[in-house]
């Protein structure tokens, strides 16, 4: 079946014209793969289906806005042997958390919600709850959020709640739970806490969250094949779940819709999801200009904001290329990691009974892509992290360039003729400066350091690092200058910070 599949796997290259831009992004736009980076994902892929036993998959490539990839592999069901397409439903799972997060921060824009506020206050039947110890704080709408409210992790047992009636999780809620810390004490992992935030929503909307989701964040970004109630769905297009199980698959029965689907209930296609990827990477960097989405840039920034319990481990080994530690914290949502190769990862998976997924967003490289699989907790997280390490490598993935604002423009024009006179006096100086070195000081670091490189054109741009600083390098007559300017925090432009030195050749 698996060798059939293979010869099944189908391209579905998406041009340019059939996903708009949806929000413009200032910076030099990320650099589209070419078809050569895209085979070597396409293999990465292809390998892991076919040793995870998965029976259908789809992943897409977003860049700065469009869907410049998109590949379907093997089928909806084993019974139709529908080919997966890119308008292929699959559940996504927890990354539905992503859905709830982002709604409950748009009811905080609208003064609905406070995030500091006490759930409670928003969820009558949590006023009762014995705390873990006297001096315990309230829950608060934060700490459900990220994941800090002192619930203990229950993937085993959340996964299974997703069909919950109302009624039932109203009375689990009156009943209060146990609790494995104080809130705000660490991150563990919560559906509990996630299907409470549904519950919010839900009272403060004053509509089912379900249907407040949908109309002010799924609707207005098109992703008109986006929802809960799987039911609902055209079934003919719908990927069914299995279990690999005694060495064949086992049908995952269908979950209803019910009160735990804040936390992983929605069921997309790759055409859909795209647009909503597309739309979170809109959010960086931030910029002048309208807002064009259901939410604001700076409310889609703060998804990877949170306690921020950060922890460190090394990346998996095979992932490829040389060792690498990174630092992770949980914003809201989203699992935020600093990768030494890919810079800043805002990431989730989903595993779900038949489905697993994964989303990794490079919001300073305005790149995304995600996965879905129709195979029990089979998110294949590994695959996609090693297909944006192939990218990487074959530079496809540079970082947006940042402008070079006025004041910056105007500090390096100081520091150039700071250089060709050879006075520290030619530049506005912040009042720091004289006394971190004095002018006959800086006269004689030029003059030495001018006559081992000899001449500078010193007309290379400046490379920004901030509105307020940046870095340049001078290739000179004997040798290189590399540099550093930053200005003063004053309105007038003065120099708080300036160095020249021999760059090692």
């Amino acid at each position: 079946m698996l060798g059939e599949m293979g010869e099944m796997m189908m391209g579905l290259r998406i041009g340019l014209g059939l996903l708009a831009v949806l929000f413009g992004a200032t910076g030099s736009p990320a650099a589209v793969p070419d078809r050569l980076s895209f085979a070597a994902t396409d293999q990465i892929f292809a390998n892991w289906q076919r040793d995870a036993h998965v029976p259908g998959l789809v992943y897409g490539i977003v860049v700065d806005g469009k869907l410049v990839h998109v590949r379907g592999a093997g089928v909806q069901d084993l019974d139709s042997q529908r080919p997966v397409t890119a308008d292929t439903l699959f559940r996504i799972a927890s990354m539905s958390k992503a859905f709830t997060a982002l709604a409950i921060l748009k009811l905080r824009d609208e003064g609905k919600i406070a995030l500091d506020t006490p759930a409670e206050a928003y969820v009558p039947e949590m006023r009762g709850w014995k705390m873990p110890t006297a001096d315990s704080p309230r829950i608060t709408v934060r700490n459900l959020l990220t994941h800090s409210a002192g619930f203990v992790e229950d993937n085993p047992w959340g996964d299974r709640q997703q069909v919950l009636p109302e009624a039932d999780f109203t009375a689990m809620l009156r009943a209060g739970v146990p609790f494995a810390n104080a809130p705000g004490l660490g991150m563990e992992y919560s559906n509990f806490g996630y299907a409470t935030l549904g519950r919010i929503i839900s009272n403060v909307a004053h509509v089912r969250y379900q249907d407040y989701i949908r109309q002010t964040l799924m609707a207005p970004l098109g992703m008109t094949s986006t929802g809960y109630d799987i039911f609902k769905a055209p079934q003919t297009r719908r990927a069914i779940g299995y279990r690999w199980q005694d060495d064949q698959w086992v049908r995952e029965p269908d979950m209803i819709d019910g009160a735990f689907g804040a936390m992983g209930g929605v069921e997309t296609s790759a055409n859909d999801y795209a647009r909503w990827v597309a739309f979170l990477l809109s959010g960086w960097p931030a910029r002048d200009g309208a807002d064009a989405g259901p939410v604001r840039r700076a409310t889609i920034r703060d998804i990877v904001t949170g306690d921020n319990f950060a922890t460190a481990a090394m990346r998996n080994p095979a992932a490829g290329g040389a060792p690498c530690r990174q630092a992770t914290a949980y914003g809201m949502a989203w699992r935020v990691l600093d990768d030494c190769d890919l810079g800043r990862i805002v990431t989730h998976t989903g595993g779900y009974p038949g489905y697993g997924s994964v989303v990794m967003l490079l919001p300073d490289k305005g790149v995304g892509i995600f996965a879905f699989a129709s195979r029990t907790y089979g998110a294949p997280s590994l695959s996609a992290l090693r297909a944006l390490l192939a990218l990487q490598k074959a530079g496809a993935l540079p970082d947006r360039t940042l402008p070079v604002s006025p004041g910056l423009a105007s500090a390096y024009a100081a520091a150039r003729a700071v250089w060709r006179s050879g006075d520290i006096g030619a530049a506005p100086l912040a009042m720091n400066m004289p006394l971190d070195r004095n002018a006959a000081q800086w006269k004689a670091l030029l003059a030495d350091l001018r006559s081992k490189v000899g001449v500078c054109a010193a007309d290379e741009s400046v490379q920004p690092v901030s509105a307020m600083e940046g870095r340049f390098s001078w290739a000179c007559a004997h040798g290189t200058i590399a540099g550093r300017v930053q200005r003063a925090p004053t309105p007038e432009v003065k120099l708080q910070a300036l160095s020249f030195a021999v760059q090692a050749e």
